[in-house]
C-alpha cells in the first residue's frame, strides 16, 4: 500500500503540474473583441507639446507629462481639474479623459457634450467655448478664431450660419466627394490663418439612384442613396472657397462637366494661393493647378502626369518652413512613391528620394529647413523606419536601427521623436529618441499579453511568383502543438486588392486574431500579398491593370503550391476565405482552381466590376465599354460552372460599397446551372458585421470550415 501511495503522488504531481502550466484556447469572443484588453500596453492620447522638448500621455483619467530633457513624467492635468472648470460654465461633467488636442504650449482644445472647449492647462480654467448642436454633422474647427465648419442635410455652415443654401438635395456642399477616393477623407479646409474655407460642392443630379431596403420597418422601406456604376454618369465637382471677412464665396475655375476628380486641396502659407491636383475621369492624366484664393482663377498649372494605367495624387502639398515658395511633393512618376522639391512656380529644384523603395510617410523639415524626416521601406517592404535626407545633398540616412514597424511621432523642431516599435517577436517597446538615433529614454517594453493562449508559432518568408524574380511575401501561422509528421488543413486568408498589406514584420505579423483562433483548433493559417497590393512600387501594383482577378489568383497560387509542397499539410483539404475584394479573389480561386480548395466563405464579394462604382472601379479595369473583355473575363457570373466544392457567400443587406446586388446575381446564376451554395445574410448590416454581432459573423465562418475542411 505504502508504494502505491508514493506512485499515485508521483503520478498526482504530474497531473497537476500539467494543469498548472496548461495554456488557454482563444475564444471567439477574445479573437473578436479583446483587442483593448490583450493589445500590448501603449501611450493613450500621446502627443507632443508644441515647441517644446516635452510631450503628454493620459493614464488613469490623468494628463501626463515627460519633460525628456529631464527623463521625468508626472502627473499635469486631473479630469476632475477639467469638470471643475465645466461646472464653472454650467456644462455637465465628463466620465473619462476627453481626446485633446494641443493648440499652444499651454493651451489643449477638446469636445465635451455639444461644446468645443479651449483649457488654458497653466491656469486650469476655460476661456473659450463654442457650441455646437446635435445635428452637425462633418464638424472641422479652426479654434484660434472660435469657428466651426459643419454641415447640416447637403449644406455648410459656419458656426450654425449657412454658407451655402441649395434646397436642390442633389446639390451636396462640404462633404467628402468621390466616394472617398484620392485621399480624401473631409469636405472642408481651412486656410492657415482662418480667413478662407475652401469645400467641395457635388451635383449629384445624373447619378444613378440606388435602393436599399430596410427590412426593420414592418413594411419595408427603400433608403435611397446615390451609387454611380462604372461607365455611367458621375457626380460633378467643384471646389468653393468662402471669404469669412467678406462672407462671400468664389468658385476655383474648372470643369465639371468633366466629371474630373479635385483633391489633395493645399492651401499656400500666406493663404494667396490654393493648390489643387485635377484628375480627368479615366485617372490617367493630373494636373497641380494653381489658384487665386481671391477670385479663383486659374493662375498655372504647375506640373502634369500621364501614366498607361492610372495616377492616383493622395497627399498634400508640403510647403518648405524656411521658403514659402517651395514645396515638396510626392509621386510614383520613376515607378515608385517618393518626394520632389519644387517652386510655387512649377520649376523642379531635384528629386529627393530615389531607388526601388517607396516612402510611406512624409514628417516635413527640421526648423532650418536642411534635413527632410520621412518613413519609409527602404530596407524591406514589411519593415517601417524612419530616415533622413539632406536637401542639399540628397544624402539620406537612416534614423531607427531596430527591426521592424516602427510608429513615429516628431516634435516641432524636428530634434526629437517617440519611437514606438514592434517586430514578429517584439510586442511594443515605446522609446524617446534624438533625431541622431540615440535612444534617451525607455517609456514603455510590453509584455505580451497573449502568452496565456495556447497560440500557434508565426512564420513569415517568401516565395517567387511565376516570373521566377518576383517577391511575394507570406505569413503563415502553425497549429498548436504542431507536429511535422502530421497532415493539417490549411485555411488561405486573402483580401489581395489595391492599398492593402497583411504581412508585416510587427507583433504577430499582421495576423488576424481569427487566424489563431482556427489554429488553436489544428489548421494552418496562409496569408500571402499578390501583385496589386501595396507599398512594392508601381509595375507591381499595376499588374493587375484592366485585368482583375489574373495576376492575383496567379500570386496566391504560387503560395499555395508552397503549401502543397511541405510534408505537414494535407492537400486534400484546403480552404479559402476573404472579404470585399478578398471575397472577390476567394470565389475567384475556388472557381479557377476548384481542383485545389475544398471549402471557400466569401464575405461581400465583388461578382462583376461593372456593377461597382466608378471611382475605384474605373481606375483598375477603365469603363466598361472601353474594356469589354477585361469586365467579361473577371465576372464571377461567367464562371460558375466551373463550381466544385462548398461555396458559402455572406453579405451585409445594407452594404452600400458592394451593393447586395453582386452576390444575389451570383445566386441567380448558380440557380440557372444547378450548382449548390450556402448562403447568410445580415440584414441590417452595412459592408462588414462589427461590434458584438462579428463575434456571430466569425461563428458561421468557422463552423463552416469545422463542418466541410
Amino acid at each position: 500500500m505504502r508504494k502505491i501511495f508514493f506512485i499515485s503522488t508521483a503520478i498526482l504531481f504530474t497531473i497537476c503540474g500539467i494543469t498548472v502550466g496548461q495554456k488557454k484556447n482563444l475564444t471567439m469572443e477574445d479573437a473578436m473583441l479583446g483587442y483593448y484588453k490583450y493589445r500590448p500596453e501603449t501611450l493613450d492620447k500621446a502627443y507632443w507639446i508644441p515647441n517644446s522638448q516635452s510631450f503628454s500621455f493620459v493614464k488613469d483619467s490623468s494628463l501626463f507629462v515627460n519633460e525628456t530633457t529631464k527623463k521625468s513624467t508626472s502627473e499635469f492635468l486631473l479630469l476632475s481639474d477639467i469638470n471643475n472648470a465645466l461646472k464653472a460654465k454650467q456644462i455637465n461633467k465628463i466620465k473619462s479623459f476627453p481626446n485633446y488636442k494641443w493648440i499652444s504650449p499651454e493651451v489643449i482644445s477638446f469636445s465635451a457634450h455639444n461644446y468645443r472647449i479651449l483649457f488654458n492647462t497653466t491656469s486650469k480654467s476655460i476661456y473659450s467655448v463654442i457650441e455646437t448642436n446635435d445635428n452637425w454633422e462633418n464638424l472641422d474647427f479652426f479654434e484660434s478664431n472660435n469657428n466651426v465648419a459643419h454641415t447640416i442635410d447637403n449644406n455648410v455652415y459656419i458656426n450654425g450660419k449657412a454658407i451655402t443654401t441649395n434646397t436642390n438635395k442633389n446639390i451636396v456642399s462640404g462633404q467628402a466627394v468621390s466616394r472617398s477616393e484620392f485621399g480624401i477623407e473631409k469636405g472642408t479646409f481651412w486656410s492657415p490663418n482662418g480667413n478662407y474655407l475652401a469645400f467641395y460642392q457635388k451635383d449629384e443630379t445624373n447619378v444613378t439612384v440606388y435602393p436599399l431596403v430596410d427590412v426593420t420597418k414592418r413594411v419595408a422601406e427603400a433608403n435611397l442613396i446615390k451609387y454611380p456604376m462604372a461607365g455611367m454618369k458621375s457626380e460633378e465637382v467643384r471646389l468653393g472657397i468662402y471669404n469669412v471677412k467678406s462672407k462671400s464665396t468664389i468658385f476655383i475655375e474648372n470643369n465639371p462637366e468633366s466629371e474630373e476628380y479635385l483633391t489633395n486641396i493645399s492651401w499656400g502659407p500666406n493663404e494667396e494661393y490654393i493648390y489643387v491636383s485635377v484628375i480627368n475621369r479615366e485617372q490617367n492624366h493630373t494636373w497641380l493647378n494653381k489658384y487665386s484664393a481671391k477670385n479663383g482663377k486659374l493662375i498655372k498649372t504647375l506640373l502634369e502626369e500621364t501614366s498607361k494605367t492610372w495616377t492616383e495624387p493622395e497627399n498634400i502639398l508640403y510647403f518648405m518652413p524656411k521658403n514659402a515658395k517651395q514645396f515638396i511633393y510626392q509621386s510614383e512618376r520613376d515607378g515608385y512613391k517618393h518626394l520632389y522639391l519644387y517652386t510655387t512656380e512649377g520649376k523642379l529644384i531635384r528629386q529627393l528620394t530615389k531607388g526601388n523603395w517607396v516612402v510611406t510617410n512624409l514628417f516635413g523639415a527640421d526648423s532650418k529647413g536642411k534635413q527632410i524626416y520621412f518613413e519609409s521601406t527602404k530596407d524591406s517592404p514589411l519593415d517601417r523606419h524612419l530616415y533622413k535626407v539632406s536637401v542639399s545633398s540628397g544624402k539620406i540616412t537612416k534614423i531607427t536601427k531596430e527591426e521592424g514597424y516602427h510608429n513615429i511621432q516628431l516634435n516641432t523642431d524636428k530634434t526629437l521623436f517617440i519611437d514606438n516599435y514592434s517586430n514578429l517577436k517584439t510586442p511594443r517597446i515605446i522609446n524617446i529618441c534624438n533625431t541622431k538615433g540615440k535612444v534617451l529614454e525607455n517609456i514603455i517594453t510590453a509584455e505580451d499579453k497573449y502568452n496565456e493562449f495556447d497560440l500557434g508559432e508565426i512564420k513569415l518568408g517568401k516565395v517567387l511568383g511565376k516570373d521566377g524574380k518576383t517577391d511575394l511575401y507570406y505569413r503563415m501561422i502553425l497549429p498548436t502543438n504542431f507536429d511535422p509528421t502530421k497532415k493539417y488543413p490549411v485555411i488561405v486568408y486573402v483580401y489581395g486588392g489595391p492599398h492593402s498589406q497583411l504581412v508585416m514584420n510587427n507583433f504577430m505579423g499582421g495576423t488576424r486574431m481569427w487566424q489563431q483562433y482556427m489554429a488553436e483548433r489544428g489548421y494552418i493559417a496562409f496569408t500571402l500579398d499578390n501583385r496589386g497590393t501595396n507599398y512594392r512600387g508601381k509595375e507591381f501594383e499595376s499588374a493587375i491593370h484592366r485585368q482583375l482577378g489574373t495576376p492575383e489568383v496567379e500570386d496566391q497560387m504560387c503560395g499555395v503550391e508552397y503549401l502543397m509542397s511541405l510534408p505537414y499539410v494535407d492537400t486534400d483539404r484546403i480552404g479559402v476565405h476573404g472579404w470585399s475584394y478578398g471575397g472577390f479573389m476567394t470565389i475567384s480561386m475556388l472557381l479557377k482552381h476548384n481542383d485545389i480548395f475544398k471549402v471557400a466563405v466569401a464575405g461581400g464579394p465583388v461578382i462583376d466590376w461593372k456593377y461597382y462604382e466608378i471611382m475605384y472601379g474605373e481606375r483598375y479595369m477603365d469603363m466598361p465599354q472601353e474594356n469589354p473583355e477585361g469586365y467579361e473575363k473577371s465576372s464571377l457570373l461567367n464562371q460558375v460552372d466551373n463550381l466544385k466544392g462548398r461555396l458559402m457567400i455572406i453579405h451585409g443587406a445594407q452594404d452600400p460599397t458592394v451593393v447586395w446586388q453582386h452576390s444575389q446575381l451570383f445566386v441567380e446564376e448558380c440557380i440557372k446551372k444547378g450548382k449548390l451554395i450556402d448562403y447568410n445574410f445580415y440584414p441590417t448590416h452595412p459592408h462588414n458585421v462589427r461590434g458584438k454581432d462579428r463575434v456571430h459573423l466569425m461563428n458561421t465562418v468557422s463552423r463552416y470550415f469545422e463542418d466541410h475542411l
